[in-house]
């Protein structure tokens, strides 16, 4: 019995708190990776939604009403914000259109926001669309 005991082999303490110690570690390193994961995916979702209602703002603007040049602004809900900002546009080294009644070309700059400061989030869309000058 004697003889057994001296050849038990075992952890000691110091070997057993080194392990904890690594495995502690790892685990706040996978920790900060799913924290870093998390935020990305938050991130993205908040683009998206900013993305859709600048299609669904920029879609459904001016269909019933006509294109006028200028800044407006307003908000979807709660949290999403949108200024948007009509001018006329012409191809660059053309002329503007010099007829009373004639089609032209209008930009649409959309900035969509969301947060407060500091920590506040901008996205930026723009389109081209045709109105008729005389509006």
């Amino acid at each position: 019995m004697n003889h057994s005991l001296r050849h038990a082999h075992g952890f000691s303490l110091l070997e057993v708190i080194a392990a904890i110690m690594l495995l502690a570690i790892a685990f706040g390193a996978l920790m900060e990776v799913a924290g870093g994961s998390i935020r990305l995916t938050q991130k993205a979702s908040d683009y998206t939604q900013a993305a859709l209602w600048a299609r669904s703002a920029l879609d459904t603007r001016f269909v019933l009403e006509p294109l006028q040049p200028g800044v407006t602004q307003g908000n979807f809900d709660n949290r999403y914000r949108w200024r948007l900002q009509v001018t006329p546009w012409t191809v660059p080294n053309s002329a503007p259109p010099t007829t009373p009644y004639a089609f032209r070309m209008y930009k649409l700059d959309l900035d969509v926001m969301w947060g407060s400061a500091p920590f506040e989030h901008t996205a930026h869309f723009s389109t081209l669309r045709i109105g008729s000058n005389a509006q």
